[in-house]
């Protein structure tokens, strides 16, 4: 199974978005995070992702008999990178984007299912904007969203921070339009 196939299932890249911010995790914590979803499909799935070479394995150990993994994620194998995006058909990038969909609302569903979720107070957001720009401005603004978002990403878990999901999507909404006629 390539990266794409892997990471195309709402389960595997739930499991993947889990697993950030270099986290290392058994499969057991795996399911607690993801109490939605049977254990045998979070075991199957992980398996799939460690096979697939997504997981690996940071460490055993014997616990009352069994062998317990902890798994960390691979950052340089979880992504889909530019030169798969190139070879993708229009249908697959339907497919990935209906996964991609399909996993935020797991995502959001299990967040308003908690005890005390109060999207309010931890300030959810979900708006959508139109915004008119060239091809320059557009590289301009990925960058600039680049540079805002990628320190970020280095953060660990520490007391006052809470895991956040962001995810931007960008596409054109219309066909760019042709200059206006002028006399």
């Amino acid at each position: 199974m390539n990266t794409f196939e892997l990471l195309g299932h709402p389960i595997r890249l739930r499991v993947v978005h889990a697993m950030r911010g270099g986290r290392t995790l058994t499969t057991s914590q795996l399911c607690a995070r993801i109490p939605d979803v049977s254990k045998a499909t979070v075991y199957r799935h992980v398996e799939l992702l460690a096979t697939g070479g997504i997981l690996e394995v940071a460490d055993e150990q014997r616990v009352r008999g069994a062998v317990e993994r902890r798994y960390r994620l691979r950052q340089d194998r979880a992504v889909i990178d530019a030169g798969m995006i190139e070879s993708m058909s229009l249908d697959d990038h339907r497919r990935g984007f209906a996964t991609a969909m399909a996993t935020l609302l797991a995502e959001f569903s299990a967040y308003l299912d908690r005890d005390h979720a109060d999207p309010v107070a931890d300030l959810v957001g979900y708006r959508q904007h139109a915004v008119w720009l060239g091809r320059d401005e557009l590289l301009e603004m990925i960058g600039e969203l680049r540079a805002a978002i990628a320190p970020r990403l280095a953060n660990q878990s520490a007391p006052g921070r809470a895991r956040y999901l962001l995810s931007p999507i960008l596409f054109p909404a219309e066909e760019a339009s042709a200059a206006p006629e002028t006399d």
